[in-house]
């Protein structure tokens, strides 16, 4: 099974636990402060790249003049465009479409986004020159994700790609701002997230789910890091991701 095909899969499984907040609450919780930190403006023409189910799409359209949101797995859109249209939102188009060849021409958005899409594809380079490629001159290319900390020991992907097997590779920062140059903008924060809601949320097999507590409890013990950086929060298991948001600015087309 090719990588494009696993991701679809999984997606398509988790496309009715994606945006609940009982399961996903840190991607519901911190949604406007990416929001924010992007500094949409009215007459801004956006893309959600790898939109998953238009979370961030939808917040754009309030307070953007439109969107495109823009996602590989089907089952995932159809879930976003439902809650659009329940919502009156009428602003945001859903469109099916793969963020390594993105099927706009160059210049056609003054905003383009994606947010939690970098750590799933095996080819990260080619969906920032996309973003870049499709956003027009003056515009702003804004990248939200979970990074890696170089200063922690451990290898937090294989965790991820037991609960997510679509799971990729996490970038630094410092990876991430090669890749799109011309950053202008940047925040690093660390997101504490309980771990049995998050596996409920993927839908991680049980025997699967209890190797990964049992990796982490083991850790808190004093064992082997695993780089999730687990943390006991009234009794129950948690862990600890680094995200960061990241905007570059696109060059003005000069006079010839």
């Amino acid at each position: 099974m090719s990588h494009r095909d696993l991701i679809r899969r999984e997606f398509a499984r988790q496309a009715g636990t994606f945006e609940d907040a009982r399961l996903n609450t840190a991607f519901t919780s911190h949604l406007n402060r990416l929001i924010d930190f992007a500094g949409p403006a009215p007459d801004d023409v956006c893309l959600d790249v790898a939109c998953g189910t238009g979370l961030v799409a939808r917040a754009l359209a309030a307070r953007t003049r439109h969107v495109t949101a823009l996602d590989l797995t089907p089952e995932m859109l159809a879930t976003g465009k439902a809650g659009a249209d329940a919502a009156g939102v009428l602003n945001v188009v859903f469109q099916e479409g793969d963020a390594t060849r993105l099927p706009f021409l160059d210049a056609s958005f003054s905003l383009v986004v994606s947010r939690f899409s970098l750590h799933q594809v095996s080819e990260p380079e080619r969906v920032t020159a996309e973003m870049v490629r499709v956003c027009r001159p003056g515009g702003r290319v804004v990248i939200a994700d979970l990074v890696r900390n170089p200063d922690v020991a451990g290898d937090p992907d294989r965790i991820e790609r037991l609960r997510d097997p679509s799971h990729g590779t996490m970038q630094t920062v410092a990876a991430i701002e090669a890749m799109l140059g011309s950053v202008t903008a940047s925040e690093s924060f660390d997101v504490e997230r309980p771990l049995q809601v998050w596996l409920e949320q993927s839908r991680t097999p049980a025997d699967v789910a209890a190797r990964i507590e049992a990796e982490l409890r083991d850790e808190l013990a004093g064992g082997t890091p695993t780089g999730m950086r687990p943390l006991l929060v009234e009794g129950a298991l948690w862990f600890t991701q680094t995200w960061a948001h990241l905007t570059a600015s696109t060059s003005p087309r000069t006079s010839p």
